[in-house]
């Protein structure tokens, strides 16, 4: 099954021409609570964000009790306490989902979530998602991918922590499926050093694999994700809170609210800056264009019946009137059919 490079999520057409996608990613940073996600949705809406993510999980589904935080993990919330423990306090029950969709839908931005676990990921069939999310925990997880291509839903796969043979394998996973696969360049560090962001994986994804590509931006404040929308990302991703002092595992290495608003004016300005594909003197550029560049006037006195050739003419400024220099080729060797004074306009009759 080939891939689509037009994928429709919610009222957002995907493409290579039409404006990059851009996820406000809450994430956990809700802490559990409802009132703080819906204050994180207010923070995407008002920064002009297409859509805010936020992630699913089931902590005695997603992980065993005794497994180790990452070391990331241990920097912002301590080492003493269980992966577990810290995942059980981030919870929001699908039954909250409904509301914090509800509460999106109010402020005209897009809800998605990432479901972590298959009881997750079916108990959100009763929220009739737009898209689903694919963690990069997940990408090496074959047989979830599988069930979540099966929901018929747009999937958006990260790729951190990945070789790019468990890249193709899930990508082949998915495709076999569902066509509507967008492909994110990722590394799951937070933050990421800046010597592993690997932006030019965009461009190795884009040859490889003929698809719509992505970036899950990890690095600091407004961070990488302006460039990558330079190598062709149609969707970047970035993490957010309200203060990234608060307790939880991702404030620290998210944007607070003011960031954001700085990082969609950023991307959006990139877009501005790209263009269009096809070189064209633009609007601003047309009167401009009479005014600088030059046109074929005569360099010495020319009679009637001499030819001009690279003595007799010469480029000057003119106001945009007579023949362009670029048609010098055209005009030498021809012949004058009047006197010509220095100076004057090369006008052939």
């Amino acid at each position: 099954m080939n891939i689509n490079k037009t994928v429709k999520i919610g009222k957002f057409v995907l493409n290579e021409s039409n404006p990059v996608f851009i996820i406000a990613e809450a994430g956990v940073n809700h802490n559990g609570d409802l009132k703080l996600a819906k204050q994180l949705i207010d923070v995407a809406a008002e920064a002009g964000a297409d859509a805010v993510k936020f992630q699913s999980f089931i902590t005695e589904e997603l992980i065993l009790e005794n497994v180790e935080k990452a070391d990331y993990q241990k920097t912002t919330t301590g080492k003493l306490e269980s992966q577990f423990s810290m995942l059980k306090k981030l919870e929001l029950e699908v039954d909250k989902m409904k509301e914090v969709k509800l509460y999106c839908e109010s402020k005209n931005i897009l809800f998605l979530t990432t479901p972590f676990d298959e009881k997750s990921l079916n108990l959100l069939d009763e929220l009739n998602l737009d898209a689903y999310k694919v963690s990069s925990t997940d990408t090496t997880n074959i047989g979830f991918i599988r069930k979540v291509a099966s929901k018929g839903k747009p999937i958006i796969l990260s790729t951190g922590m990945c070789s790019m043979t468990e890249v193709e394998i899930a990508v082949t996973a998915a495709r076999e499926i569902n066509p509507n696969v967008i492909l994110l360049q990722c590394t799951s560090n937070y933050p990421v050093p800046d010597n592993e962001v690997n932006l030019n994986v965009i461009t190795t994804f884009k040859r490889k694999f003929d698809m719509l590509i992505g970036f899950s931006d990890h690095t600091p404040s407004i961070g990488a994700s302006p460039y990558a929308v330079v190598l062709g990302a149609k969707v970047v991703e970035k993490h957010f809170t309200l203060d990234k002092n608060m307790d939880g595992p991702d404030h620290k290495a998210s944007l607070d609210p003011k960031e954001l608003q700085m990082f969609v004016k950023e991307i959006r300005k990139v877009e501005k800056y790209l263009g269009s594909f096809e070189k064209t003197p633009s609007q601003s550029e047309i009167k401009t264009k009479s005014k600088l560049q030059k046109s074929l006037v005569a360099a010495t006195t020319i009679l009637k019946g001499m030819k001009f050739d690279s003595n007799n003419i010469v480029a000057k400024r003119t106001g945009g009137n007579g023949h362009s220099a670029i048609e010098l080729d055209y005009i030498l060797g021809k012949t004058a059919q009047k006197d010509f004074k220095v100076n004057e306009l090369i006008i052939l009759e």
